[in-house]
């Protein structure tokens, strides 16, 4: 067996493989095997007709496709990593040869890692990030876990306020006429919510329990139901219920509740954990400025073939995603207005700066021997069996030596990305 490599544009490369003319007659004899049952011959039970008289019956190359397969699936892997190249696509083949006697011969056109001219990774320009907590901050912190501790009570001694939730019948007509959708009982509706047709909720405002008033609002020219957009409607509504949201008082006690001595120490904390977002989130965007800076400063000619392999990589996290949710891919595609290829070209954008990301950031971890210490890879597997409640050795064990071999890639892809910002001048 032998793979000649011929290079071609746009890093792409073709193989033409060469295999012994025995290797596709074993090939012939395993697809036989597997679809004799699925072939009449006169005077045979299925499965027990000869190779020989199916062939003479229906061609020599009735089991061609299948043996093809058969030998292109055993040889490709391993005949393509003799070659030592990266490969970044999926490969397209074609046979060259294939006959009965003769060496099977085939081609893989695949793409490759592309070379890339790497731009001057020292001294980035980003820009510099203030990180500055105010008192303003905090409030707005304490303001959002006061909403969380809320609860909502009945009210009776009062008409209906903004923000509070009600429990109303209603019943829509336009022109004096009911229509579908438009009547209701017990309807939960928050006021403000902007749920109801605009103009709505607000005339609400005031009404009593137990009272019922009309209230003439008038459809959206966009409204989803033709035959009401743009129509004027009287809504008879009654109100049943009221509830409030109450809101705890912020003082010490407050604070004791979650576990602090008093506000002033509940302050303190919350304006340490703003600060620590804050500051992760600006080092995220200095190293995604850092990167973006690099790909502009560099050259690379990345294929059709990868980019369009790595959309599809993506599709299939996303729709993994929207699995793990419940919701079937073709459902939510359906309900986006787009089909898979459709949806994969709205991806590529992503993809292709996915891509030349890990390029660069590649480049930089040969251009200055960065690896991944035994620490790194430590704290890594560590992180690992905290997330997913697992021993490291079990994890350790998981993953094995493939998997090992990409955390050190990846570890040594995120140091270069540390380095990156450590040389970089903010400014």
């Amino acid at each position: 067996m032998s793979t000649k490599v011929e290079k071609l544009e746009h890093s792409m490369v073709k193989l033409t493989v060469d295999v012994a003319a025995d290797k596709f007659i074993n090939a012939i004899q395993t697809a036989y095997i597997r679809n004799r049952k699925k072939i009449s011959v006169p005077g045979f039970r299925k499965g027990k007709a000869p190779l020989q008289l199916i062939e003479r019956m229906y061609g020599p190359e009735i089991f061609y496709e299948d043996a093809a397969n058969i030998v292109i699936n055993e040889t490709y892997g391993d005949e393509a990593d003799s070659t030592g190249l990266v490969f970044t696509s999926r490969p397209e083949f074609d046979v060259d040869q294939m006959e009965k006697g003769k060496d099977f011969i085939y081609t893989a056109t695949v793409a490759v890692r592309p070379d890339v001219k790497l731009g001057n990774y020292k001294a980035l320009e980003i820009k510099k990030q203030e990180i500055n907590v105010t008192d303003a901050d905090v409030d707005a912190e304490l303001e959002k876990e006061q909403k969380k501790m809320s609860r909502r009570i009945d009210v009776t001694d009062r008409a209906v306020l903004d923000g509070d939730t009600v429990d109303i019948d209603y019943e829509g007509k336009v022109d004096g006429v009911a229509f579908d959708g438009g009547t209701a009982k017990g309807q939960k509706l928050t006021i403000g919510s902007g749920t109801f047709i605009p103009g709505f909720e607000e005339k609400l405002v005031g009404t009593e329990i137990g009272e019922t008033k009309d209230i003439t609002v008038t459809f959206p020219a966009d409204y989803h139901a033709t035959e009401l957009a743009g129509k004027e409607a009287v809504f008879t509504c009654t109100i049943n219920a009221i509830t409030a949201e109450e809101l705890p008082e912020i003082d010490d006690e407050f604070a004791a509740d979650a576990g602090f001595d008093s506000l002033d120490e509940y302050k303190e904390d919350l304006k340490k954990q703003i600060t620590e977002r804050r500051e992760k989130a600006a080092q995220t965007d200095r190293e995604n400025e850092a990167v973006e800076k690099l790909v502009e400063a560099s050259e690379m000619d990345i294929p059709d073939a990868m980019l369009d392999y790595e959309a599809e990589r993506m599709f299939d996290e996303y729709a993994n995603q929207l699995q793990s949710q419940g919701i079937p891919v073709d459902m939510y595609l359906q309900y986006q207005g787009f089909d898979r290829e459709k949806f994969m070209d709205t991806l590529k954008p992503q993809a292709e700066k996915r891509i030349q990301s890990r390029l660069v950031l590649e480049e930089v971890v040969k251009a200055e021997n960065i690896e991944a210490s035994d620490e790194d890879i430590e704290k890594e597997i560590a992180d690992m069996a905290t997330q997913y409640s697992m021993e490291a050795d079990r994890i350790r064990e998981l993953v094995g030596e493939t998997g090992l071999e990409q955390m050190k890639k990846d570890i040594a892809v995120q140091n270069a990305l540390t380095f990156l910002v450590e040389n970089a001048i903010e400014i």
